[in-house]
């Protein structure tokens, strides 16, 4: 049998976790086993260790995928806004979740409800299990810090009450952002985009 090129490996790592992505976000983590995952994908039974050494990897690399996915617009405004507000940094989140797809790393479509199902199951395993709480914690710590320092510019530019904590108001952020995804997912926030304009009319500053 010939060998995989890297690129032919990458695609069929991505079937996979694809696959992985689909069953977990339609029966939870903890109700998908590896043959679940390998039949979802057409693959044999022991095709998905050819490419994840345990489930527990694909459920970290899928909460990797979430998290980037959702915060990656708030880190993008963060760093190249010179007065970023607390309603803007939220709405670019919900920019990113208000579509029926999001793009991955390689640029292939990612249903944005099978995304944001496992992100919320992720924040159950941040709970029990160390390999995905010491990841989560460190990209929590990145985008908290990151806002931070946004804030502390849009305070110096005005667009911040200049009495607030940009620490403080950073995790306000953040918990905005947690909040209102796991409205998205379980209890019918159907229209995202919809709140994004309220906040950018000055539901909050």
């Amino acid at each position: 049998m010939p060998r995989l090129t890297a690129e032919r490996r990458e695609a069929k790592r991505a079937e996979i976790l694809a696959a992985a992505r689909r069953c977990f976000s339609r029966d939870g983590f903890h109700q998908t086993s590896m043959s679940d995952i390998a039949a979802e994908a057409a693959v044999s039974a022991g095709a998905p260790y050819r490419y994840f050494t345990s489930k527990d990897e694909i459920v970290l690399a899928l909460a990797g995928e979430a998290f980037r996915l959702i915060f990656e617009p708030v880190e993008r405004l963060a760093d190249s806004t010179d007065a970023p507000t607390v309603a803007g940094l939220v709405a670019a989140a919900l920019d990113t979740i208000s579509g029926e797809t999001v793009r991955d790393a390689a640029g292939r479509p990612v249903p944005v409800d099978e995304l944001l199902r496992c992100a919320v199951q992720a924040w159950s395993e941040v709970l029990r299990n160390d390999e995905v709480r010491g990841p989560a914690a460190e990209g929590f710590e990145r985008v908290r810090a990151g806002i931070a320092d946004a804030l502390r510019r849009g305070r110096v530019a005005g667009a911040v009450p200049a009495a607030a904590d940009p620490d403080r108001a950073a995790r306000v952020v953040m918990g905005l952002l947690h909040g209102l995804l796991l409205q998205r997912v379980a209890f019918g926030l159907t229209d995202p985009a919809a709140l994004a304009d309220d906040l950018r009319t000055g539901l909050i500053p």
